[in-house]
């Protein structure tokens, strides 16, 4: 798609219909802020359902923003694509009530079945590193959009 404008509205359907079905961000109070090809960012407030014994953050809460954040990127083209491997790197705690941006984009791909995305995971008022990851994707038969007629 040529057109910035057009890719950039096509990359918003896929995340608003992506979600949609996405009970797990849902449930988590993720939200999605921003949408372009290649590129998300998201946010969520850590809750205190997500603090671990240290009375921190939980790791897996972090690295499910960044997941999160990762899926809507890296899906952002009506492509359907998942997971083929992810691994992340914890630069500093995250606390009760600290709300999270994560910052997604894409590194490469576009031209065969796989790509890679780095995500970074910042704390929202001093924009710290919380977390970097990085995935790479595999793109499956489908796309995100339902109905579309390349399904």
């Amino acid at each position: 798609m040529n057109d910035p404008v057009l890719a950039d509205d096509l990359a918003q359907a896929c995340a608003v219909a992506m979600y949609a079905r996405d009970r797990a961000a849902q449930a988590m109070g993720i939200t999605v802020l921003e949408a372009r090809p290649g590129y998300a960012r998201l946010d969520m407030t850590i809750a205190e359902t997500m603090i671990n014994g240290h009375d921190i953050a939980h790791g897996g809460a972090i690295f499910s923003l960044a997941d999160t954040a990762f899926a809507y990127a890296c899906n952002s083209r009506n492509e359907a694509n998942v997971a083929l491997q992810c691994s992340i790197s914890f630069t500093a705690a995250a606390r009760l009530g600290e709300r999270l941006i994560a910052v997604g984009e894409q590194r490469s791909g576009g031209t065969g079945r796989t790509g890679v995305y780095d995500i970074a995971v910042l704390r929202a008022d001093d924009e710290e590193l919380v977390a970097l990851f990085r995935g790479v994707c595999y793109r499956v038969k489908g796309t995100v959009l339902k109905g579309d007629p390349e399904a």
